[in-house]
């Protein structure tokens, strides 16, 4: 199966922090795959900002090497001419170095103009500011803001409200590259796409559902910031939330940004206040025998009373008619066992199995696999074969891309490219609205605040494991268990 490629209109995207990490492995070599694909225009021009001292040659340099670091330099033989589409400008965000020579470049252009804030967020106001000063933040402009947006509902208002003051909500692209994953949209596919699904999306015939992200590293050289962060505000206020979200919200009336939005808004406003007992926080221990390069937490982020968890594991139910007394339960953690982003279906046994007590219990399980091998596998019952009796196994209903749709459907696109794509084609729905992250945050904050009034000490856990084991006995509680976390 051949993916079609269609092709964007001209445009010109300025990477404020052009020079910075994600640029360089991520936005860069995408954007080279992009334009490898015949997807982009041979119009258009991407435009390097950052204080780094060089001039366009340079790079173009640092662009050639970064893409054969990081992938993309097989995608074609036509490297040069991607870099031809390159400049650079010196600027500084909150000074007038540079300005007067990236307006000289945008000026005149009868395109598509996207500004992406690869930047800390403090520094957001001030680009947004500047492009307004200097005549940039035209009506047809966009700005693709990376996270964190904000690290509590207080500083989320402000940061919407000042970016609000520059840019209307259809100017703003909050991105969570989470939601730029195949499986992530084929999610909305198979629950809306399918009859054979939607009948059975509720609390009459699911008993609960998993959303696991399970990261192999440490905090590795973001340990400055992931000790003010931490596993629920890095992770579960936004990646976790989001697949919530899609597993969850009702069929929007129609396809479209605002339509699928409203609903992930729904889903967040009612999801209920999660209860002391319902929530596990863990922090990783160092690598027995490895401990100089694979540290302990408190070592990793030099802090030896760190309270920050590197884990969370929580119970949470949704207070409306599709969900009502159906647990969600949502784990993250870094060091776990094996790199992994799964959401599970586990639907509820038959209510009368006519089969002897030996054919064994058995489950139907939708497993949607985000990374890695990402695809979708539907556990079922069948019976074992031979003579040996009625004898009841489980085997998968198994969809991976890369095998069921050949070769070219199985080259994923990565996140990055798929939502860089959509914003120069104005396309809101992948990405985050103003509502929805201050309502994230309103569900986030009280939880944080209630473990902060406790005192509470984030559990140790053995790196290469999966978790602290109050987070098994939480499950176990319940009569449940977690999914293996697997490779």
């Amino acid at each position: 199966m051949v993916s079609r490629v269609i092709p964007v209109d001209p445009f010109d995207l300025v990477i404020f922090g052009g020079t910075g990490d994600l640029a360089r492995r991520k936005i860069l070599p995408g954007l080279y795959r992009r334009y490898c694909a015949g997807q982009m225009p041979e119009e258009a021009r991407i435009i390097g900002a950052a204080r780094t001292e060089m001039d366009a040659a340079g790079y173009r340099e640092m662009v050639a090497e970064a893409i054969e670091e990081f992938g993309g330099k097989d995608a074609c033989d036509n490297l040069d001419a991607f870099l031809a589409k390159l400049d650079y400008v010196a600027i500084d965000a909150r000074g007038e170095t540079g300005w007067a020579e990236l307006q000289d470049l945008m000026s005149g252009k009868d395109r598509i103009e996207v500004y992406y804030f690869s930047v800390a967020p403090g520094l957001f106001g001030d680009l947004a500011e500047r492009l307004q000063q200097w005549g940039m933040a035209g009506e047809e402009c966009r700005i693709v803001v990376e996270k964190p947006f904000g690290r509590d509902l207080e500083s989320a208002r402000a940061l919407n409200a000042t970016l609000a003051t520059y840019f209307k909500e259809q100017q703003i692209y909050r991105i969570d590259h989470y939601l730029g994953k195949e499986t992530v949209q084929n999610l909305m596919a198979v629950r809306f796409g399918n009859m054979l699904f939607e009948p059975l999306w509720n609390r009459q015939y699911v008993d609960h559902i998993q959303i696991t992200v399970a990261e192999t590293v440490g905090v590795g050289g973001r340990g400055e910031y992931y000790d003010k962060s931490g596993a629920m505000r890095d992770m579960v206020q936004n990646h976790l939330m989001q697949l919530l979200c899609l597993i969850a919200m009702e069929p929007p009336a129609r396809f479209d940004p605002d339509a699928v939005r409203d609903e992930k808004l729904k889903v967040i406003r009612a999801i209920d206040p999660v209860l002391p007992h319902h929530l596990v926080r863990g922090q990783y221990e160092a690598e027995e025998g490895n401990e100089e390069d694979a540290p302990s937490y408190r070592d990793a982020v030099g802090n030896p009373r760190s309270r920050t968890e590197s884990f969370v594991a929580l119970k949470a139910h949704i207070s409306n008619w599709r969900w009502h007394g159906t647990p969600f339960y949502l784990r993250t953690g870094k060091r776990m066992v094996a790199r992994s982003s799964e959401i599970t279906v586990v639907f509820k046994d038959t209510p009368h199995s006519i089969f002897a007590e030996d054919a064994g219990r058995h489950r139907n399980v939708l497993s949607i696999r985000l990374q890695p091998n990402e695809g979708i596998t539907l556990g079922v019952t069948i019976k074992e074969p031979g003579p040996g009796g009625m004898r009841l196994v489980d085997v998968p209903l198994d969809m991976t891309f890369a095998e069921a749709l050949g070769p070219d459907g199985g080259d994923q696109v990565d996140a990055y490219e798929r939502l860089i794509m959509d914003v120069i084609r104005g396309n809101q729905t992948l990405f985050m609205r103003d509502d929805e992250v201050e309502a994230a945050w309103a569900w986030t904050d009280p939880i944080i605040q209630g473990w902060e009034a406790r005192h509470d000490v984030p559990k140790p856990y053995d790196s290469g494991s999966a978790g602290p084991t109050d987070a098994t006995e939480m499950m176990r509680r319940d009569g449940r268990e977690w999914r293996k976390v697997s490779p």
